[in-house]
């Protein structure tokens, strides 16, 4: 296994995706692939905060490549966020935002607050801010999502940002 994550005493932002694909694996730096340009785009944000450990948190749902599957990678491995996400956090101190990204993290960070679906999940981020911010994955594979539903670019874009920006 080859665990990819960043984390520093105080930071303020911390971002749960899901699991290193293979290309992160390959690499070892968090979100060094397309999925990482666009979150970056998204967060508004440039490469030099988004890679500072003081100011930023990259935490996955599971810390190794999992493997290909069928219709992507495989699924997070279930054992690695309760092995280890409270044993960082503990570390790291309390932060003042969480962002969620994908049905695995919020699944698991948001109980029985998260929605039938993830479009649900992700179009109710009022309900869970200022704490928790949730987004879809920024894989170019939800570009077809994207098209869908304008509303994600024109309404939570604009809070994240914002959110974010006060943060740093």
């Amino acid at each position: 296994c080859n665990p990819v994550c960043q984390f520093g005493k105080g930071t303020r932002i911390v971002i749960i995706g899901q699991a290193p694909g293979k290309k992160v694996h390959e690499s070892g730096i968090p979100w060094d692939d397309a999925s990482g340009v666009r979150l970056r785009e998204w967060l508004g944000i440039s490469v030099n905060e988004f890679y500072d450990e003081k100011k930023i948190g990259l935490v996955p749902m599971g810390f190794c490549y999992p493997g290909k599957g069928k219709s992507g990678d495989l699924p997070p491995r279930e054992e690695c966020a309760p092995a280890w996400h409270n044993k960082i956090f503990r570390a790291v101190g309390k932060f003042e935002l969480t962002i969620l990204i994908g049905q695995y993290a919020q699944g698991y960070y948001l109980g029985d607050r998260i929605k039938p679906s993830l479009t649900e999940t992700v179009k109710a981020f009022n309900e869970y801010l200022p704490e928790i911010i949730t987004l879809p994955h920024p894989s170019p594979r939800n570009n077809i999502w994207l098209k869908k539903n304008p509303w994600f670019s024109e309404d939570l874009l604009p809070v994240l940002r914002q959110r974010v920006k006060a943060l740093l």
